[in-house]
């Protein structure tokens, strides 16, 4: 729906104008709830040693699929969206694996060896954690309370830390068991509807 030529809302116009939008907001409308929650969280209570720093910015950065690394205010245009359609999410894929090494030890130059970097994303899968785990080792964390949980589990789990103004706890992610039993449900934000049915 974004992509297409003809569509007149605000997104999609900004994304063909010059100016493009920041790649945060359009993966937030692409992904919906899991990646609203990571970029809340994210901007919430990241704290980049330099903040403003070119690889760092606020310190949220997304991991994308063929120019690795970038803040989330970075702009894109409609033609680097379509340029990520093009590549698989893989750890084999030289195309999303070299710039997503390419950024890792560019931004571990930034920010020194005193810094620790948090992965939001999936800790479960091999694409990213093989990746960023060759850069960062020991400082590569993770929230020790997504284990277990899947996509939109995580999603409400970061939105409900950021409206508590409580932050999750960390743990590495080398050697760390990143596959478990699944948790209870969280239990629904009170004044936000969940559910519907027809009467």
């Amino acid at each position: 729906m974004v992509l297409s030529d003809r569509a007149q809302f605000d997104l999609a116009v900004r994304l063909r104008s010059g100016d493009g939008v920041a790649v945060g907001e359009v993966f937030a409308f692409i992904s919906g709830l899991y990646f609203k929650g990571k970029l809340a969280y994210a901007l919430e209570f990241a704290r980049p040693p330099e903040p403003g720093a070119p690889l760092t910015g606020s310190g949220a950065l997304v991991i994308t699929p063929s120019a690795g690394l970038r803040p989330v205010e970075t702009a894109i245009t409609i033609d680097a969206l379509r340029a990520f359609g093009q590549v698989d999410i893989a750890a084999n894929d030289p195309r999303y694996r070299d710039p997503l090494l390419k950024s890792a030890r560019a931004l571990n130059e930034e920010i020194g060896p005193e810094c620790e970097v948090v992965l939001l994303g999936s800790i479960a899968s091999a694409k990213y954690v093989e990746v960023l785990l060759d850069v960062f080792a020991d400082r590569l964390l993770f929230p020790i309370e997504f284990v277990g949980r899947g996509d939109m589990s995580r999603g409400g789990l970061l939105l409900r830390s950021v409206r508590a103004g409580e932050e999750l706890t960390y743990v590495p992610v080398k050697g760390a068991v990143r596959h478990g039993p699944r948790p209870p449900k969280l239990a629904p934000i009170r004044g936000i509807m969940t559910t519907w049915k027809k009467r």
